[in-house]
């Protein structure tokens, strides 16, 4: 076991853990933050999805040895109180039917808004790609990153 020091949702954690225990794991079973979900394991699908330093990471291939001293948002982290433009336009356009991916698609969404206010429809397509929805939803999820983007500026990461 090593010592571990990072900022989540702008608070300072030290863990203790293996240094080859995945951020996704610490994230859930030691700070409680069951947000982020485990859905393949292999970075594939996307439910894991969280920020690191401000860009989209998959926290279920992230060693926690690798997030030391550096800075995660996760899904509660996002905003204050569910109010992310995002989080808005996906209940606007009723987006969740199981809910098990969203919040990765939220914050892989997040990330492309951060890095281009005004998506394209080929712009939102790579970079939702990555993100898999076993519903099928992903023309709720593309209105939604539309509306999102129309939405007055309240991006936080």
């Amino acid at each position: 076991m090593a010592r571990f020091q990072f900022v989540v949702n702008g608070r300072s954690h030290t863990i203790e853990s293996e240094a080859d225990t995945p951020l996704l794991w610490v994230l859930r079973d030691q700070l409680g933050l069951k947000g982020t979900k485990y859905g393949c394991g292999v970075a594939q699908c996307g439910a894991c999805t969280v920020h690191l330093n401000g860009r989209a990471v998959r926290a279920c291939v992230q060693p926690i040895a690798a997030v030391a001293g550096q800075r995660v948002v996760t899904i509660e982290g996002l905003s204050g109180g569910g109010d992310h433009p995002l989080q808005q336009a996906w209940i606007e356009e009723n987006v969740p039917q199981c809910g098990y991916c969203q919040t990765g698609q939220i914050m892989q969404a997040a990330d492309l808004l951060s890095q281009h206010p005004h998506p394209s429809d080929d712009q939102i397509a790579e970079a939702m790609a990555g993100n898999l929805c076993r519903c099928g939803t992903y023309e709720r999820i593309r209105r939604a990153i539309r509306r999102a983007a129309r939405a007055p500026a309240k991006r936080s990461k």
